[in-house]
């Protein structure tokens, strides 16, 4: 029975249903009498799910829904040969299916690509007789304590800490910090994470399913088993308004021993205006979202969005734009400018793969600088770089690796490198002949309509909280800028989805903003998960609901007022239908509509309910 009720529910019968309901439509209009009315095809079709969905829920799941209340409307427009209704309705309801098997598609889709990061093999360390063996493994075969070699551009096959070596990783698939970070002997590294630079050995310290990678694709998968479909409005309708419709056939069938009296009141309660409630305006309010370059990817998620009082958002990418530009440049000697300091840098950096080095070397030569030419070039991986530019040495990197090369730091330095460390910034010294000249920092850069954005947010009631994996001074600096009061920091995957489980256990309905892999399972737990569409991951892009396609944060509040706006007007056909329906009803029961003119009075409620959806068109919200 399944594999039929599949077959039925697939896009080329609903498609097939379709052009039979359209067929019935020209013979209805044509008054053209046949023998065999081609909406029986369409009832076949997209009635049968419809009426398998609602006994199942009803006998397995305790649940009266729509479906039940669509399909007894159904029955009753068959009884009175208003057949084109009643394909029209089961028609309805299959489109509603198909849109939410497409998102369940994507959401899968989403998780295969996150198990695509984790790599397949490693390159495992032995020692046999004395001598160093290297050989590539499965992962599967690499257990808690064996040495792994990774080489510049590789992935990171588990869990570990580096025993040799240094080098940059870039981890902003697990942490979504915009820099990669230096690591060298000691530092913990993660599964999945990319390898910048130098050649490390790792001594794993979680395999398998505890990897941190691993444990990432496992929220995932236990936030989309766990997020409960959605109980529409017109479902929580239905509950009592499928009783009171039997109840009152019944009673009117009793007292007036008319069965007619009897099918014109299921005939006017068939809810075909219900039934076109949310749909119509879910369609509306997605269509209207689309023009301004919001995707909306299903009508359940607008109507959680019209519900959210509480919108998290990752910081990199999301709140700033996820590049580096120079914000500071500093000269400790005051025999040497700003622009010679940039200038010695920067031609020092201009072989350096590090992004820091290439930021540098693309301002200067956005300012029109011309770069000189560096000989000796050297790179220390997590370090910095050594060159010699116009027969001068210049060291560039951190003030460890200054030291190092004795190179010291007064107390006015180290204060000025605090203070910008302290706004979240990075930076990098430079010393010229064994003597520390000056600094350059750098920052991601704030979207310039966050603060704006956040206040208009505000506004309206919803709370905003910030979730970052960066470090907590850079995501103070920035919650400071925009004007966001609550910021947690630090937090890993994991760390992202439990705030938020922590907010929805406080009764709020929750929102997350993000755009990178490492936001994925956050946005599978939200209530309502929002990509950034053109600069965010694919990953992040397939577990959202809703994607913002140019990136334009002051669309938020526009969502968050468009979807009021959905709820408002499915609220509102609803009690239109009903108000019609009451009236309907009364007047059925007295006796004063028979079937026919009942189908023409609820085929005119639901033409009010398209109307006052088409509202939601090029409406200025």
């Amino acid at each position: 029975m399944k594999r039929i009720i599949h077959f039925l529910e697939g896009l080329k019968m609903t498609i097939v249903g379709g052009i039979a309901l359209a067929a019935s439509l020209v013979l209805l209009l044509a008054d053209i009498k046949v023998a065999f009315d081609p909406a029986w095809i369409t009832v076949a079709i997209c009635g049968i799910p419809l009426l398998y969905l609602a006994i199942t829920r009803l006998i397995f799941q305790r649940w009266i829904s729509s479906a039940l209340l669509i399909s007894i409307a159904m029955f009753a427009c068959i009884c009175i040969g208003e057949l084109f209704a009643a394909g029209e309705v089961a028609f309805i309801m299959a489109i509603g299916a198909l849109l939410e098997e497409y998102t369940a598609n994507r959401a899968k889709r989403g998780i295969s690509k996150l198990i695509s990061l984790a790599p397949e093999q490693g390159r495992r360390i032995t020692v046999r007789g004395g001598q160093e063996v290297e050989e590539t493994v499965p992962v599967t075969k690499i257990a808690v304590g064996d040495i792994l070699r990774i080489l510049p551009g590789e992935r990171i096959a588990m869990d570990g800490e580096i025993v040799k070596g240094s080098t940059s990783i870039d981890q902003s698939v697990m942490t979504g910090e915009s820099l990669p970070v230096d690591k060298t002997v000691g530092d913990s590294v993660f599964c999945g994470t990319m390898n910048c630079f130098g050649s490390v050995d790792i001594r794993t310290t979680k395999v398998g399913q505890d990897s941190s990678l691993q444990k990432m694709i496992a929220l995932v998968k236990a936030a989309e088993d766990k997020k409960a479909p959605m109980q529409r409005i017109v479902d929580k309708w239905a509950e009592w308004l499928v009783p009171i419709a039997l109840l009152i056939a019944i009673v009117a069938y009793f007292i007036t021993g008319d069965l007619t009296r009897a099918v014109t009141v299921l005939v006017v309660f068939c809810p075909c205006a219900l039934a076109l409630a949310t749909p119509v305006s879910v369609m509306a309010g997605i269509g209207q979202a689309t023009k301004f370059g919001v995707l909306i990817k299903s009508g359940e998620a607008l109507e959680r969005m019209g519900k959210v009082n509480c919108i998290t958002f990752d910081k990199t990418g999301t709140l700033t734009e996820g590049n580096l530009a120079v914000s500071d440049v500093v000269s400790f000697d005051g025999k040497m400018d700003e622009a010679t300091l940039l200038h010695l840098t920067a031609s020092a950096e201009a072989r350096s793969e590090h992004p820091l080095g290439k930021a540098i070397v693309k301002y200067l030569q956005e300012k029109n600088g011309m770069l000189a030419s560096a000989d000796n070039f050297h790179m220390l991986p997590g370090k910095g770089i050594q060159a010699e530019v116009n027969g001068r040495k210049v060291l560039c990197g951190k003030s460890a690796f200054l030291q190092e090369n004795g190179v010291s730091l007064t107390n006015e330095m180290k204060n000025v490198l605090e203070t910008l460390r302290g706004e979240g910034k990075a930076v990098v010294l430079t010393a010229v002949d064994d003597t520390c000249t000056g600094l350059i920092a750098l920052s991601d850069i704030i979207r310039p309509a966050a603060k704006e954005m956040i206040t208009e947010l505000e506004r309206i009631g919803v709370q905003t909280v910030v979730l970052t994996g960066d470090n907590r001074r850079a995501a103070n600096f920035l919650a400071g800028q925009i004007g966001i009061r609550d910021i947690r920091a630090e937090l890993l995957p994991s760390g992202k989805v439990d705030v938020i489980s922590e907010l929805q256990e406080e009764g709020k309905i929750v929102c997350m903003i993000g755009d990178g892999v490492n936001d994925a399972p956050a946005l599978k737990t939200a209530h309502v998960g929002v990509a950034m569409g053109s600069m965010g991951s694919d990953i992040a892009i397939e577990s959202a609901d809703i994607a913002l396609m140019g990136d334009d944060i002051t669309k938020i509040p526009y969502l968050k007022r468009l979807s009021n706006a959905v709820i408002r007007s499915i609220k509102v056909n609803i009690t239109l239908s009903m108000a019609i329906n009451f009236v309907a009803i009364t007047l059925s029961v007295l006796g004063m509509l028979n079937p026919i003119t009942g189908a023409l009075v609820h085929n005119a409620g639901s033409v009010l309910v398209v109307l006052n959806a088409a509202l939601l068109y090029d409406r200025k919200l």
